[in-house]
């Protein structure tokens, strides 16, 4: 990976607000919401402790650590939707869902 100037926190910010959601928070948790939908966004790596609940969540995590990420998640099953978004700093970016793996490309 080359030199990065942002990180995946301020990536998950940039992507939920162009979806239209009002995102608050800092640092490595954030709140986006849109109408009547919260998504609890979490930029995490190999170490990020996964949480024990919630309704909807979004971690998002640099792309070459997004797949590890999902597969940790698929063996924990936790009890709330999920997906997982692998950024790579250039505004581009990929959605990896709990059935289906990589799902969108921007």
């Amino acid at each position: 990976m080359g030199t990065v100037s942002t990180t995946p926190s301020e990536e998950a910010r940039s992507i939920f607000a162009e979806l239209g959601y009002t995102v608050s928070g800092s640092g490595c948790e954030l709140r986006a919401e849109r109408k009547w939908r919260v998504v609890r966004v979490t930029a995490a790596d190999e170490a990020t402790e996964l949480p024990d609940s919630g309704e909807l969540r979004c971690f998002v995590a640099w792309m070459d650590a997004a797949e590890d990420l999902r597969e940790r998640l698929l063996d924990a099953k936790p009890d709330y939707d999920w997906a997982v978004i692998g950024v790579d700093g250039s505004e581009e970016y990929e959605v990896l869902h709990p059935s289906v793996g990589p799902s969108l490309l921007a």
